[in-house]
């Protein structure tokens, strides 16, 4: 098999959008007087309405707005001025804790990032003066917790906008009071324009931040996806983007409908006397105030959303508090007058950003915009009140379950954000569903690679495996392949395994499937004949030493026919040595007094008595004594009710063998089991699937040849959260 190639031209059937010259454009300079412009309105809660102002200009020209809104109703009021015992107005951080039902206080190994326009000189001091009215720790460049910067990492800071000033205050703010122990990084564009708040995106993320909240936006446009690519396309980190201020009727915005982010809706919260202490609704103070929601006209839908009435990227996705008559505490002293009440989508932003940190460090390679899809129970689910008049309802109408102003809900704890709830997949687009974006065609010099996503909801050739979508290929030279890179943070001894469900458009298709581990380039492959009806292929990749990169990559054979390909998955893989590739590494015998565990790792490539079932290596075992095994034991950390699923792919050295493979929770010793029946040459996969009737620290995957009943091959064995 060829070495995987890294920098050759890819050429796809599938057109690229490319960023203009125009699109990218910037204006002329952009003045402080430009960028802010205060714009009065009122803001109501519950029929209640209070004066505001917007801090920043409305978007146009190119150029992002900053959403938060300040009560102009409230006298500001200088920190000198508040007494110790005092309390400021708005909602303060023991308010939105338990609002939010969140305990701990986050881990100063965490790094959240605000990045925002232009500079606001006073952020430190008026940070200290919040931090220190609420009795949270000190947060300063000296102690290392606070750092600012401008877009490219430097202290040449921009020029201060007054405005602006008041949306960091507010976001640095709003970590103070769900993170306070987190470290906060701001990084500060040149200007509001998509480009420079674009570099500071990726400086916030070169930096090491692996949450990210931005409180501004604009019109989205043909320009997202390139702007996507650009800016936001940062596996492993949380982004999270204000859904908007200017209700349904201002239409989507951007980088909220981007489909590697976050989108924050926002509601009105106010204390109430059921169990929760709280109640929330949609926000909306007129039609032309309040949450932002609705389906992106541009914007691909990211797998994970699956509501039927947008085709393209829905906004929201979760919320938060928002409402100005509602709103929270702020100190600001940089054109306003110290402690201040602002509200807007800007201050849900930065919450669920935080709420993210409190969660934990995403996975190396996740999109951590689908955690709460798969933990919908973990969520306030808001079902009350509007943004506006909407068909289909629900993109504007709060209901139960996903809607578009308030998304699936506000934080309840922690775990609708936490990595545990993703299912580990590290592939972008894994079953095609409306996107084949992370999917690209490796086109050998001379050659062809031709890939279509097809919908078969919309007509096909053949059928999807699940859902609608798939993908399908072929070329007409060696190497010609489709693929996709992840970056993964692997030790070495780790295992990963790739999954691929396989068919024929027509008559039978053949090719090779590989996981590659990139530089030093090792892999696992698995060669494949399939008819029309889907296969299911696998590969174990065990890691030698540390990598950072995997590419999942499928080589259909030259003229060989078209493949479909579907439900693909790249997981990390608890077990070592999954794929037995001259390593037995974690791998023991369980042999009973009396009695006799033969186990031996055999590599078809130097001589074996039979085949491996993927790349060249498989473990051979047989035993003469009941409880007779082979096994590893996995160190976990599992709650009550944690779930995970072990699969093996097992055969017969020679006629028929048989046994018992099973996966155990050590502490209670209940376990999973299935029996199988093998023959020789041919490799079947068994699976099983444990659920933890009590917390445990550590799982056995064990197999139990049958005694005197032959020896059992055994390859591509797997662990995974389930």
């Amino acid at each position: 098999m060829e070495t995987p190639h890294r920098h050759r031209a890819v050429r796809s059937l599938i057109a690229l959008a490319t960023l203009t010259a125009a699109a990218l454009s910037i204006g002329p300079a952009q003045s402080a007087l430009a960028a802010s412009g205060p714009v009065p309105g009122t803001a109501s809660s519950g029929g209640h309405q209070v004066a505001v102002k917007r801090l920043c200009a409305a978007p146009s020209d190119g150029r992002m707005a900053c959403m938060a809104l300040a009560r102009t109703d409230i006298p500001g009021v200088n920190a000198d001025a508040v007494a110790p015992n005092a309390t400021p107005s708005g909602y303060g951080p023991t308010d939105l804790r338990s609002a939010y039902n969140l305990s701990g206080s986050g881990s100063a190994g965490e790094t959240i990032a605000i990045v925002d326009a232009f500079d606001d000189p006073n952020a430190e001091s008026d940070l200290a003066a919040y931090r220190s009215q609420y009795g949270l720790s000190a947060c300063t460049t000296a102690n290392g917790c606070f750092r600012k910067v401008d877009q490219t990492g430097g202290t040449h800071y921009p020029a201060g906008d007054s405005g602006w000033a008041g949306e960091i205050s507010l976001d640095v703010d709003m970590v103070s009071a769900i993170a306070p122990s987190a470290h906060i990084l701001l990084v500060e564009a040149n200007s509001s324009m998509m480009t420079d708040l674009g570099t500071a995106e990726n400086e916030a993320v070169a930096l090491g931040a692996r949450f990210v909240s931005n409180s501004w936006g604009g019109g989205d446009s043909a320009s997202d996806a390139n702007y996507d690519s650009f800016y936001f396309n940062h596996p492993g980190v949380a982004i999270t983007v204000s859904s908007g201020d200017g209700a349904y009727s201002a239409g989507v915005e951007y980088p909220a409908a981007s489909q590697y982010v976050t989108a924050v809706g926002g509601t009105s919260l106010t204390r109430a006397s059921n169990a929760r202490g709280w109640t929330e609704s949609v926000w909306k103070t007129s039609p032309t105030e309040g949450a932002g929601s609705g389906c992106s006209a541009y914007d691909a839908k990211p797998a994970w959303q699956t509501d039927s009435g947008c085709a393209k990227r829905m906004v929201a996705d979760v919320s938060a508090v928002a409402d100005p008559a509602t709103g929270v505490a702020v100190y600001d002293s940089y054109g306003a007058a110290g402690w201040q009440v602002y509200g807007g989508t800007s201050a849900a932003s930065p919450i669920i950003a935080s709420v993210y940190a409190l969660a934990g460090a995403p996975g190396s390679g996740d999109r951590p915009s689908q955690y709460p899809y798969q933990h919908t129970a973990a969520l306030n689910d808001v079902t009350a009140g509007n943004n506006g008049t909407c068909s289909p309802a629900y993109f504007c109408t709060a209901e139960p379950g996903y809607d578009g102003p308030t998304g699936l809900g506000t934080p309840n704890g922690t775990a609708a954000f936490a990595p545990t709830a993703s299912t580990g997949n590290l592939l972008q687009s894994p079953s095609f569903e409306g996107s084949a974006a992370g999917w690209q065609a490796f086109v050998p010099t001379g050659g062809t690679v031709n890939m279509v996503d097809y919908n078969t909801a919309s007509g096909a050739p053949a059928s999807a495996h699940d859902g609608t979508w798939y993908l399908a290929f072929n070329t007409n030279a060696a190497g010609g392949s489709v693929y996709q890179d992840v970056n993964v943070n692997s030790a070495a001894n780790s295992s990963w395994t790739a999954t691929a469900w396989v068919a024929a458009q027509s008559g039978t298709a053949s090719g090779t499937f590989c996981a590659w581990a990139l530089g030093p380039n090792v892999n696992s492959c698995h060669n494949y004949t399939v008819g029309t009806g889907y296969t299911q292929i696998q590969v174990v990749l065990s890691l030698p030493s540390t990598y950072s990169s995997i590419r999942f990559q499928v080589y259909p054979a030259v003229n060989g026919g078209t493949t479909d390909l579907d439900t693909t998955s790249l997981v990390a893989n608890k077990l070592t040595a999954g794929s037995f590739e001259q390593n037995t590494t974690g791998w023991q015998r369980f042999v009973p007094t009396g009695g006799t565990v033969n186990m031996v790792d055999y590599n078809t490539s130097t001589g074996a008595p039979a085949p491996a079932q993927d790349a060249s290596g498989y473990l051979a075992f047989n035993t003469n004594a009941a409880g007779g095994s082979v096994y590893q034991d996995v160190p976990v950390t599992a709650a009550a009710g944690a779930s995970y699923t072990a699969t093996v792919w097992l055969s017969s050295q020679g006629g028929t063998t048989s046994g018992t493979f099973c996966l155990w929770g050590l502490g209670p010793n209940t376990n999973a089991c299935t029996t199988y029946s093998v023959a020789a040459g041919n490799y079947t996969l068994y699976k099983v699937v444990y659920t933890a009737p009590q917390a445990l620290s550590g799982l056995r995957f064990q197999v139990y040849p049958a005694v005197n009943g032959g020896t059992t091959d055994m390859d591509t064995a797997t662990l995974v959260t389930s």
